[in-house]
């Protein structure tokens, strides 16, 4: 996806982020960036665990549902 950085590209990175942000902001632009990558990572990971927890909700419906008639067939 990305093309490979050498030691050059990585240098020329880190210096206009220093010239744009400044020593005493670079620091809580990290932190800030860490954090929001955090917080998708969770929602990503909640959003699964709703999604199956939707699924095993269903699945148990309908397995009460057959043994509710499977019941009432054999009286």
């Amino acid at each position: 996806m990305f093309p490979s950085l050498g030691g050059q590209e990585l240098f020329i990175i880190l210096f206009l982020a220093l010239l744009i942000f400044g020593a005493k902001r670079l620091p809580e632009v990290g932190a800030g960036l860490g954090k929001g990558i955090r917080s998708f990572k969770e929602a990503l990971k909640s959003a699964d665990v709703k999604e199956d927890l939707e699924k095993l909700e269903s699945s148990s419906e309908k397995t009460v549902e057959a043994a509710q008639s499977a019941s009432s067939k054999k009286a």
